[in-house]
């Protein structure tokens, strides 16, 4: 770890390995009761004039909620890692990640905000410009 970093970026990177972990693991679990959810859903069309249209509307949302939760994960650990390893990519990253988890309540909004709010007051933080000319 790259000892000129600040330490909000240290408690950014960390953080955000942390995130991008638990949802890759979210992913996963979403992945393994998709039987189950699409069941419980079928339940509630029974009454309903048209289920097949409202069963592939549920499986296209179910699907993107899996993709996203995919997408914020390895943005997740992609940016905590740069952050970490002080690359002038990790305040990109982490800005993307930030937009990716603040769907999620309440771990994705507080980490979501916190990164928005260091990474985007910091602009041009001479740790970052240096790291990007020597690599």
């Amino acid at each position: 770890m790259p000892e000129h970093l600040p330490s909000n970026y240290r408690t950014l990177g960390v953080g955000w390995v942390i995130y991008g972990v638990i949802r890759l693991l979210v992913a996963v679990w979403l992945i393994g009761f998709s039987p189950t959810a699409t069941v419980m859903f079928g339940a509630l069309l029974t009454r309903v004039p048209d289920p097949y249209s409202l069963m592939s509307a549920f499986h296209l949302l179910y699907l993107l909620a899996i993709v996203w939760s995919f997408v914020a994960g390895l943005l997740g650990i992609a940016a905590g890692l740069s952050l970490l390893g002080g690359k002038a990519a990790g305040r990109l990253l982490g800005i993307l990640a930030a937009f990716f988890s603040v769907t999620e309540i309440p771990l994705g909004i507080t980490i979501g905000t916190y990164t928005l709010i260091v990474l985007l007051a910091t602009r041009n933080h001479p740790s970052y410009l240096d790291s990007g000319r020597s690599a």
